[in-house]
């Protein structure tokens, strides 16, 4: 289900619909948004699809700490954007979809600490 979630946003980025990725795309500036928010829903996509398999959670976890390096700057660099000013620990609707983020990665990484890899023959299989 964790690879359904970030497939199907993914792909509402890549189709134009607006989410808290603008954020990112707006404080991790590497392009102008309305091409950086489709690229990262691709990103986010590729992500889901990796999670999917077993040989290669790991790939999909890798590819999610790079996604969310942007997740954490953003929270850094758009403050007002993702925290309420009255109470700093009160996120925004857009921090709110950021935390989510950062609680996905948790359980991305519980899931590939399940994928051990041996090798047998010098050949490399990934096991679980």
């Amino acid at each position: 289900m964790l690879g359904v979630l970030f497939v199907w946003f993914g792909l509402l980025k890549v189709f134009g619909q607006e989410s808290a990725t603008s954020v990112i795309a707006k404080t991790v500036y590497l392009g102008p948004p309305e091409m950086t928010v489709p690229v990262l829903g691709a990103w986010e996509a590729l992500i889901g699809l990796c999670l999917w398999f077993r040989a290669t959670l790991r790939v999909a976890i890798g590819l999610l700490v790079v996604r969310l390096g942007g997740t954490i700057v953003a929270f850094f660099a758009a403050p007002t954007d993702t925290l309420f000013h009255a109470f700093p620990w009160a996120p925004t609707i857009h921090g709110q979809y950021l935390v989510k983020d950062l609680c996905l990665l948790g359980a991305a990484l519980v899931i590939g600490g399940t994928v051990h890899v041996t090798h047998r023959g010098g050949e490399e299989r990934v096991v679980g």
